[in-house]
């Protein structure tokens, strides 16, 4: 992860912190930690890292109403988290990350179209996806607005729905281990995500007042 917060880093001030966390934030930062930890531990497997990574994700970001409630779509889920994270971000980490550091990168899986589901919508026979060319310059024009006007919120929730349908490929056995075919978009997703979650588990450990929802999949006690 480079000189990104490591695994150590995040698991020392969880140590320290913890004790002031509410139960179900607690939860969560403890699972991603943990998550982020086996990640680190994969080395060059970079389809490992990546699918360890969107679970150290999923462990600090899944609310229970995306269970109870149909599917919004994952923008809407994603934009209120980290429309969260930007405005608790006063260092400018995230910013810094997007902007700076990973801009090459992102902007290549944005403009990407391998990775935008209404592409495969459409080469799958799904019915008003006919249209996919115009939603993926539509998307684009959105992008470099969000770019325009330093939206990191935006810029994340783009680069999160390209993300996941790569998460999606990987998981549902829509790619080969290891291949050569998407191995830049594995890499690279990877390496963002690697020095991504980090900063969001620590901003959220900073900011443990704020309501980060309540885990699906609480520890139960059942002995009783």
């Amino acid at each position: 992860m480079g000189d990104g917060l490591t695994f150590e880093d995040l698991k020392t001030k969880q140590r320290a912190l913890r004790a002031g966390f509410p139960e179900t934030m607690g939860l969560r930062v403890h699972r991603a930690i943990s998550w982020i930890g086996r990640a680190e531990a994969c080395g060059t497997d970079d389809d490992a890292r990546f699918l360890f990574l969107w679970i150290a994700f999923n462990a600090a970001y899944a609310d229970e109403r995306e269970f109870q409630v149909v599917q919004q779509g994952e923008r809407a889920s994603f934009l209120e988290f980290f429309g969260k994270l930007a405005a608790l971000d006063t260092d400018r980490r995230i910013y810094d990350a997007v902007w700076q550091r990973f801009s090459g990168p992102v902007r290549l899986l944005l403009e990407n179209r391998y990775v935008f589901n209404p592409f495969w919508q459409h080469h799958n026979g799904i019915e008003g996806f006919e249209d996919w060319k115009d939603r993926f310059r539509a998307a684009a024009r959105g992008v470099a607005q969000a770019f325009q006007s330093g939206d990191s919120a935006r810029v994340l929730s783009a680069l999160f729905d390209r993300l996941y349908v790569l998460r999606n490929q990987l998981v549902h056995g829509g790619a080969t281990w290891n291949s050569g075919v998407n191995r830049s978009q594995v890499r690279d997703g990877a390496e963002i995500l690697g020095f991504l979650l980090p900063i969001f588990v620590d901003l959220m450990m900073e900011n443990p007042q704020e309501n980060w929802g309540r885990p699906f999949y609480p520890v139960i006690d059942d002995r009783g």
